[in-house]
């Protein structure tokens, strides 16, 4: 993938190299059908006018054989061929979307919490619906290279996360240790931004993740989670795909994402999403107790009851990042100082080829949501599998 250069001069606050915007598929799809069926026959019958000589020398030679001298395939089967893996390469993401292999990368831990590894193919079942399928174990996948997106929310009051973040870029190293994998960087607030393309550059990676900006009063959580599986999509198929998502638990001014696009998204996508989030009303109560908001707290003023209200009501809604996170097979873990933020980055470096890799062919799947559990066959006491508890089946395109 094409690498967006920076300016020499780093501005204030990033300028990004993509922004978010409302996509149009099957009319892109369409409108490049048309583009390229017509740049083909306008190659063809170009070939046809530049042929033509050649062919009747051709058919006037004393043997008469018809044969087309491989000169003229030499000059046109590449603008051909050109043309045609262009409109590939456009419906590459979507032919992936509509394979029947289903992926299911599976963590198992202990009762002490602790990875278990050993495991064969034996010892797996996979219920679709509750109906068992046969299940395959591909050894190979966890010594594959991994592609990771880094979707980080600085929008509402994500900058006073910031401090508790420092560091989350020297503490990807282990990703870029391991050969060939990639990170990309995406920012949030009601806007999404991809901030740094899928690169190998730590150092790049870093000086992005440490230049961190505030955004506005927005927290579009489901455009940045459709947005950086997309992105994931349009890697290789055997990479592992991993969404590392820092935001709060709530989403507020998604404007592109409705919440069925986004489990249909998250559900055709062999995606791991591992959430590390934030309460910003609970790090508002415990910023006051510690003293490192003075900026926004009363002093000597009562108990914060509206913020403790605040943390209730909020506990009572829909907690979008740990739902996504369930649904991939991922993880997910709640942060409110840099030591715990810190502590679950290992976690995360740590698990990132840890799983085992199962993939199961659904026959004659029904088009929409499917229902799927891992399990072990002879489950030893205390333990827990995280694996992803759904898949989208796509139905034929008409």
């Amino acid at each position: 993938m094409h690498r967006v250069g920076k300016s020499a001069s780093p501005p204030t606050k990033h300028e990004p190299i993509l922004t978010l915007t409302r996509p149009g598929p099957r009319a892109a799809r369409n409108a490049l059908g048309r583009s390229a069926s017509r740049h083909i026959n306008a190659v063809l019958d170009v070939a046809r006018e530049t042929a033509r000589p050649t062919i009747r020398r051709a058919q006037a030679t004393p043997s008469g054989l018809r044969i087309i001298p491989p000169i003229v395939f030499a000059r046109v089967c590449p603008l051909v061929l050109l043309l045609i893996s262009g409109t590939a390469a456009q419906q590459d993401s979507d032919l992936r979307v509509q394979s029947n292999l289903v992926l299911i990368p599976t963590l198992v831990k202990d009762a002490e919490g602790h990875v278990v590894y050993g495991l064969t193919q034996k010892d797996f079942a996979i219920d679709d619906h509750g109906v068992e399928q046969t299940v395959h174990l591909d050894d190979s996948a966890q010594s594959e290279p991994a592609s990771v997106v880094v979707a980080i929310q600085t929008g509402r009051r994500a900058w006073r996360e910031f401090s508790r973040m420092r560091g989350v870029g020297s503490m990807l190293t282990p990703v870029f240790n391991q050969l060939r994998s990639r990170v990309a960087v995406v920012e949030f607030d009601s806007h999404v931004n991809l901030i740094e393309n899928f690169g190998d550059d730590e150092t790049s990676i870093d000086e992005d993740l440490k230049r961190l900006q505030p955004g506005d009063n927005g927290a579009a959580i489901e455009d940045a989670v459709e947005f950086s599986v997309r992105l994931l999509e349009k890697e290789p198929a055997e990479r592992q795909r991993v969404l590392l998502l820092v935001s709060e638990n709530r989403d507020h001014g998604s404007h592109f994402t409705k919440i069925h696009g986004l489990v249909a998204a998250v559900g055709s996508s062999n995606t791991v999403v591992y959430a590390l989030a934030f309460s910003p009303s609970l790090s508002q109560v415990l910023d006051t107790e510690r003293g490192s908001n003075r900026d926004e707290a009363h002093w000597n003023a009562p108990p914060d009851i509206v913020g403790t209200l605040l943390m209730a009501r909020n506990a009572m809604k829909k907690n979008i990042t740990r739902t996504i996170a369930a649904m991939t097979g991922g993880e997910y873990e709640l942060f409110t100082s840099r030591k715990a933020f810190e502590s679950h980055l290992v976690d995360f470096n740590n698990h990132l080829h840890s799983r085992y890799v199962l993939s199961f062919a659904p026959q004659r799947p029904h088009p929409g949501l499917h229902q799927i559990r891992v399990r072990l066959k002879q489950p030893p006491p205390g333990i827990s599998i995280l694996s992803r508890t759904s898949y989208w089946a796509v139905g034929p395109t008409p």
